[in-house]
């Protein structure tokens, strides 16, 4: 089973105000998103990786994500997808492109012991 939620409107504010949250902002068409997805989706197997903290990805392409949009607009200078975004108890912290585990490890270990 995967640790990755898929975040929509009805789940959106109890994920970000978490206290540690990730997302990955990808389109249903992107190939280094699912890619990334994969990978992810292989370092999470192991439930005691990063087990205090929430992981969800966020597909742009899905009808009804006006709300995140609106609510984000530096979305629209996004160029590179995937997107990734982590928040700390509601608040951005960290925003960048591309995948790799070994990149999000690195930030994680940046909030979690700050």
């Amino acid at each position: 089973m995967s640790r990755i939620e898929t975040i929509d409107k009805a789940n959106w504010d109890a994920f970000v105000s978490s206290p540690v949250a990730f997302l990955m902002i990808g389109k249903s068409d992107c190939g280094n998103c699912a890619t990334w997805t994969e990978e992810l989706n292989a370092e999470l197997a192991d439930a005691s990786t990063w087990s205090d903290v929430r992981f969800g990805k966020l597909l742009v392409d899905t009808p009804g994500l006006g709300f995140f949009k609106k609510a984000n607009p530096w979305l629209a200078d996004v160029e590179v997808l995937p997107f990734n975004v982590l928040y700390k108890d509601g608040k951005i912290v960290k925003k960048w492109p591309g995948g790799g585990y070994a990149r999000l490890d690195n930030r994680l270990e940046g909030i979690t012991t700050a």
